[in-house]
C-alpha cells in the first residue's frame, strides 16, 4: 500500500509502498479518504518535542520507527477486516480514533487510553498514521461512524476537536459569563472556541499574535480577542474578559503564555495545559497556593470522548473553522506541514484522496 513517509527526523515526506498488514482478530484496514494535517505533526516531522530545562523528548523515545507516517486525524472506509470483525468492507465511513493503548492496563480498563503509560499504539506514532492509501487498526472498536457531518470537519474531530472538548470539560462548570481565556487561535484553538459556545459558554477571549486568525475566533463565537505584542498581556487579556478569568486553555503552552495566564486568573482559576511548543512554568509557587490555582494537562481525549463530541457536533449548531482541502500525496503533506510551521497556513488543512 502507498504511504507518504519521513525516512529521518526533518526530512519531507516521500511516497513509499509498503506491505499491507495481515488481519486477525477484529484488526481493519481502512482505506483513507480524508486526512487532517494537525501541528503536533510538524513536532514529529521534527522528530521531537521541547522539553525545555528537561531537553527533548524524541520521538523513537515514544517507540516510533523510521520511516514514519504522520496523520492522526482520518476518515475512511473499511476495504478489509479479521476474521472476528463485525464490520464488513464497504460499510459507512467512520472516524478514526488515533490515541489507541496498550488494552491492558487500568486506564485502557476504563475506557481512557489516552492515559495509558505502558505500550502505546497511537495512530502517527507507534503505527502508520494517516497520510498513506490505507491505515491499519489494531480493532474494530476505535471507528465511530461519521453520521452527516462533513467528512472533512469529521476528519478534524479526531484530534483538533476532540482535544478541544476534552480540555474544555475539564475546565467545567464555569458560568457561562465568566471569562475563560482560549491563547492560541490556530486549528485548535478555533475548536476549542467552537466547542465552548456549542456547550453554552459565552464569555470567550482569544488569545493569538495573527490578527487573521483573531478574526476566524470573532467568526467562530469568540466575544473579545487580544493580540499578543501589546504593553501588558495580562492587563489586556483581563480587561477583554471584564475580569479576572475563571480558567484558560493555553493551545501555546510555552513559558509566556502559562505565566500570563495564571497571573490573569482568578482565584480558584484552572489553566489547562494543551500546547507542545515548549518551555517553563515561571509562575511563583506560593501564588499558586494562596490562589487555590489549578493546573491541569490535556493530552487529546479518549474514545467515549470522541463518540460525545461527534454527538454533539450532529446534534449542536457546532461552528466550522476555516477549512483549505488539497489532495492526499506527499507534496501536499510537506505544503501543509510547511504552512503550520510558518504560520501562513489561516484555519486547517485537510487532504483528500483522489
Amino acid at each position: 500500500m502507498k504511504v507518504f513517509a519521513h525516512k529521518e527526523p526533518g526530512a519531507p515526506a516521500e511516497e513509499l509502498e509498503v506491505e499491507r498488514p495481515e488481519l486477525d482478530g477484529s484488526a481493519v484496514i481502512v482505506r483513507v479518504t480524508h486526512s487532517g494535517v494537525c501541528h503536533s505533526d510538524v513536532h514529529c516531522q521534527d522528530g521531537y518535542f521541547d522539553l525545555g530545562d528537561a531537553g527533548r523528548y524524541e520521538l523513537t523515545a515514544a517507540g516510533a520507527r523510521y520511516p514514519v507516517v504522520l496523520g492522526h486525524e482520518i476518515v475512511g472506509e473499511v476495504v478489509a477486516a479479521g476474521p472476528d470483525a463485525t464490520l464488513t468492507p464497504g460499510d459507512t465511513k467512520f472516524i478514526v480514533f488515533p490515541w489507541i493503548g496498550c488494552g491492558d492496563c487500568h486506564a485502557c480498563s476504563e475506557d481512557r487510553e489516552n492515559y495509558c503509560s505502558r505500550r502505546k499504539r497511537n495512530l502517527s506514532v507507534q503505527l502508520r498514521g494517516g497520510y498513506a492509501e490505507e491505515v491499519y487498526l489494531p480493532d474494530e472498536r476505535y471507528l465511530v461512524p461519521l453520521g452527516d457531518i462533513d467528512p472533512s470537519f469529521g476528519a478534524t474531530l479526531a484530534c483538533s476537536g476532540l482535544t478541544s472538548y476534552s480540555a474544555a470539560k475539564k475546565i467545567m462548570p464555569v458560568p457561562a459569563d465568566e471569562p475563560v481565556a482560549v491563547i492560541g487561535a490556530g486549528g485548535v484553538g478555533l475548536m476549542t472556541i467552537a466547542v465552548l459556545r456549542a456547550l453554552g459558554h459565552q464569555n470567550i477571549v482569544a488569545v493569538d499574535m495573527s490578527e487573521a486568525a483573531l478574526a476566524n475566533a470573532t467568526k467562530i463565537g469568540a466575544s473579545a480577542t487580544v493580540t499578543v505584542g501589546g504593553q501588558n498581556l495580562v492587563t489586556e487579556i483581563v480587561t477583554a474578559g471584564g475580569g479576572k478569568i475563571a480558567a484558560a486553555i493555553d493551545l501555546v503552552n510555552n513559558g509566556d503564555t502559562s505565566n500570563a495566564a495564571l497571573f490573569a486568573m482568578a482565584n480558584g482559576g484552572t489553566l489547562v495545559s494543551v500546547g507542545l511548543f515548549g518551555g517553563q512554568y515561571k509562575f511563583p509557587t506560593a501564588l499558586a497556593a494562596f490562589n487555590l490555582l489549578n493546573i491541569r494537562g490535556n493530552f487529546v481525549g479518549s474514545l467515549p470522548e470522541l463518540k460525545e463530541l461527534v454527538q454533539l457536533a450532529q446534534d449542536a449548531n457546532l461552528p466550522v473553522p476555516p477549512i483549505k482541502e488539497a489532495p492526499l500525496n506527499a507534496q501536499e503533506v510537506n505544503a501543509a506541514l510547511d504552512g503550520l510551521r510558518q504560520r501562513t497556513l489561516n484555519g486547517r488543512a485537510v487532504l483528500v484522496a483522489p
